[in-house]
């Protein structure tokens, strides 16, 4: 029989999840996160999925059924959640026991680390990769309330270093607390997708075998089904469980939606027999909007309230899988009280576009009841009610995945070919992380590790024919205020791009897709005729957002954060081929102060003559 009570055990009895109070009362909420690889289906299991309350044992990380190794933290997935009030100092000790493994860093993903750059976790940017057997402290202030997570800043994204950081704030500085009754711990979700293998073996496929970037399964809050179990005594064939959410008739529940994508996939979520209010996006509020479902991609966040106003029974969220995974499908369960013993829906619900408005479709024009994210409008204290500056620079970046020779991947023992390597680029460079963290020791890293769009323009023939890899670096000055228009440069292989921004949070001003035919210099042709229109009061803000297939997005930032923060898609087959830059604002002298101790790393070592 499947408990129908449970909770996330690491969240709900931390004491820093309370009710926020105004004036506020800061604490400091410690953390320790253990990351070591571990394994699905252990013994930690005993005899899930034939005894279901077996999956819900602690350190039983069930996922879909499938066997296989995970990189987790504390042996849970997702990982502890971090929740806690506005104005708090949050302290993770992070200790890297992954045996055999490279270093890692943790990500705090959308929060801008305003004053303390160095607790970015971006390795070799902000800091040195965290060693085996070594430990690290991350330590910053909760400045923004809203939802977040916080991820392994590699490929261990992908096999389980993952969970939800949610700052919340004291009602009366919540523009929104008036439209739901309860924000609960266990109404934060994660969803993502998930392969059978760990994933360095996707990616060297990726890289030297083919392109595929299809996952296998989808999960809610790391709960799926996949592998069928037979039990030899029970003569049945059995699945593991399903997430489980919790209401009672008449309360309104305020959901927090985090996407942790790994392959190139977007979601459609849904709720039989309810529609949801969005409320907030990637942290930023928003006007209250009534959808019938909305689209998120990786790295994206949505905040919605469930009115459970329907009859007393069982209800399926839907997660509708679009892209790489248009045929893949996952269901949680919505439980209302006293409903327990009611039998399930069908197991195949329909998976068709339900009706009512559908927001932030994949890859689709915005008509009256489909809205793109340009057209959500903004609200609270930091919306931007006023026009937005003009822009003191515009950058149009293409986002391009281009089939080039690169001797790194092929040589003279690999299968001759005519098309080459697939490989990502921004503006036809591919990145390669710099040899030293840029933070603490820029001044170490030679000159020519180093480019930009102009430096390799004198090249262009070879870089858009070849293999072109660097530290590819934007330099913006303190205060100015920066447009980017981002495009699917499709001419390849048009694909969509969750493009996210470290230390900063951008208005999205324009969005439009074009067709499989768009190309930069169509953009920005369409840019100089004005037909690209920008979109200046009350736009939303977000810190991640889907280019579309062939189409463009227009966002606008003002640089008043001062640091070297990773531009990156989130997708991880695409930031592993290298789909990166760094937004390079100000200099050393604009700095915070930089913990002088902070470890130190790279560089090239022989021996000298005695």
């Amino acid at each position: 029989m499947i408990p129908l009570k449970f909770t996330d055990d690491n969240a709900s009895t931390h004491e820093c999840l309370r009710t926020c109070e105004w004036p506020p009362r800061p604490r400091t909420c410690r953390y320790e996160f253990t990351l070591e690889w571990y394994h699905t289906i252990s013994t930690a299991c005993f005899d899930c999925p034939f005894n279901v309350s077996d999956c819900y044992r602690p350190n039983c990380i069930a996922i879909n059924g499938e066997k296989r190794a995970v990189s987790v933290v504390n042996r849970q997935f997702p990982g502890p959640s971090i929740q806690v009030c506005e104005w708090d100092t949050i302290e993770v000790k992070v200790e890297n026991n992954l045996v055999g493994s490279e270093g890692v860093t943790i990500h705090w993903h959308g929060l801008h680390q305003r004053g303390t750059p160095h607790m970015d976790g971006t390795p070799l940017i902000t800091q040195c990769p965290i060693s085996f057997r070594s430990s690290f402290t991350y330590r910053f202030q909760a400045l923004m309330p809203g939802t977040y997570f916080w991820h392994a800043h590699s490929i261990l994204r992908a096999d389980g270093i993952v969970g939800s950081l949610v700052i919340r704030q004291a009602a009366p500085r919540d523009i929104h607390s008036s439209l739901y009754d309860h924000d609960l711990p266990e109404h934060v979700i994660i969803m993502q997708d998930w392969v059978n293998q760990l994933y360095v073996e996707r990616f060297a496929r990726l890289a030297f075998h083919d392109i595929q970037q299809e996952p296998d399964s989808l999960l809610f809050n790391g709960r799926g089904r996949y592998f069928k179990f037979k039990g030899t005594y029970y003569n049945k064939t059995v699945y593991t469980p399903r997430h489980l959410i919790h209401v009672k008739q008449g309360e309104r529940y305020r959901f927090r939606g985090i996407s942790n994508t790994v392959m190139t996939c977007a979601f459609e979520v849904s709720i039989d027999g309810h529609n949801m209010t969005v409320i907030a996006s990637d942290g930023a509020p928003v006007e209250p909007l009534e959808v019938g479902a909305f689209g998120i991609t990786s790295g994206e966040r949505y905040d919605f309230v469930l009115d459970a106003k329907a009859d007393v029974g069982k209800y399926w969220m839907r997660l509708s899988g679009q892209d790489a995974c248009k045929d893949m499908h996952e269901l949680a369960l919505v439980v209302y009280e006293g409903a327990e013993d009611h039998p399930d829906p069908e197991e195949e619900p329909d998976y068709s576009t339900r009706s009512g408005i559908l927001l932030n479709p994949y890859n689709m024009k915005g008509t009256a009841n489909i809205l793109n994210i340009n057209q959500l409008n903004a609200t609270g204290q930091d919306s931007s009610k006023d026009t937005i500056p003009e822009a003191d620079v515009v950058y149009y970046i293409a986002l391009n995945k281009k089939l080039v020779i690169n001797s790194s991947a092929v040589n003279e023992h690999s299968k001759p070919t005519i098309f080459g390597q697939l490989y990502a680029q921004l503006n036809h460079i591919t990145f390669r992380p710099p040899s030293r963290p840029l933070l603490t020791q820029s001044h170490e890293i030679l000159e020519h590790e180093f480019c930009n769009y102009e430096s390799v323009m004198a090249h262009q023939e070879r870089c858009t024919k070849q293999q072109c890899e660097c530290t590819h670096t934007l330099q913006i000055n303190m205060g100015q205020v920066v447009e980017l228009v981002l495009v699917d440069d499709a001419r390849t292989y048009a694909q969509a791009h969750p493009m996210h921004l470290h230390g900063y949070s951008y208005h999205v001003l324009a969005f439009d897709v074009l067709g499989n035919s768009t190309t930069i210099e169509k953009v920005i042709q369409l840019d100089k005729a004005g037909k690209i229109h920008r979109r200046t009061v009350n736009t939303p803000i977000k810190d991640t957002v889907n280019v579309p297939v062939g189409g463009y997005v227009v966002v606008r930032f003002v640089a008043d954060n001062p640091g070297w923060w990773l531009f990156h898609c989130h997708s991880e087959p695409h930031l592993s081929a290298g789909m990166s830059m760094v937004i390079h604002v100000g200099t050393d002298n604009d700095l915070p102060p930089i913990p002088r101790d902070l470890p130190r790393c790279g560089g090239d070592w022989y021996p000298k003559d005695t």
